[in-house]
């Protein structure tokens, strides 16, 4: 891997999104829509948004950015542009890890804003530091990166990248502990919680909401999330094909 191809692959995909407004409107404003328009659902119970709001935190950046980063990323598949590329001396791990950073920096904003909006102007009352939500938030926000990256190589249009939402998302979305606590679902679907990243990222929040320190289970829950992000990028570069099939 070569850190100026990278580095240029990333200025290139930044340069992209820079014109398209609608988009960086998606990644940076939508998160904190909802985050607001949650806080006012439950007005009269603030403590209920304190418990599901921690949550969604982690949750909106992995979604937003799974969608994002699969759509862009097919684009350029279907438009001949990564074949384009892959012929020239840029290798696959340049372009995956390009990619990468340039989400990852969205991403960054993105956490940012939507962590503050949440404990300065929403009130969100947590234990912990926001330090370790905003890490959270990023981490989440950079697996969502990592599977629309990967997912791209499954999808032949746009419409089918949004198709993969309720395959790769919903379940994980159901089965985190967002509507029920993981311990009381049935084993099956407890063991099935057990392996999906969203579940750690959800728990990695709850344990800034609860404990006032850095706990061991969320050093687990963190690092699970992060592997899990560096796992799904291996894969994406994997699927990565220097001619169109």
């Amino acid at each position: 891997m070569n850190l100026a191809r990278t580095l240029a692959t990333a200025r290139r995909v930044l340069r992209q999104l820079g014109h398209d407004r609608r988009t960086i409107a998606l990644l940076l404003l939508v998160p904190c829509l909802l985050l607001g328009l949650l806080r006012y659902v439950f007005d009269a119970d603030p403590r209920s948004f304190d418990g599901i709001g921690a949550s969604l935190l982690g949750i909106f950046p992995l979604v937003t950015m799974f969608l994002v980063t699969s759509i862009a990323t097919l684009r350029e598949r279907t438009s001949g542009t990564l074949e384009r590329l892959l012929s020239m001396p840029l290798g696959k791990g340049d372009l995956i890890v390009g990619y990468a950073l340039a989400f990852g920096l969205l991403a960054v904003v993105q956490a940012s804003l939507a962590t503050a909006l949440a404990v300065w102007a929403l009130d969100l009352d947590i234990a912990g530091s926001p330090w370790l939500l905003l890490l959270v938030a990023l981490l989440d926000a950079l697996l969502g990166t990592a599977l629309g990256l990967f997912v791209s190589a499954f999808a032949a249009s746009e419409f089918q990248a949004v198709q993969f939402m309720p395959a790769v998302i919903f379940p994980q979305l159901l089965l985190c502990g967002l509507f029920a606590p993981r311990d009381t679902m049935q084993p099956a679907l407890e063991a099935v919680s057990d392996v999906l990243p969203m579940s750690y990222a959800v728990d990695g929040m709850n344990e800034v909401l609860r404990h006032s320190s850095v706990t061991g289970d969320f050093v687990r829950d963190a690092a699970v999330v992060a592997g899990s992000a560096l796992l799904v990028l291996a894969l994406g570069a994997a699927t990565l094909r220097r001619r169109t099939v």
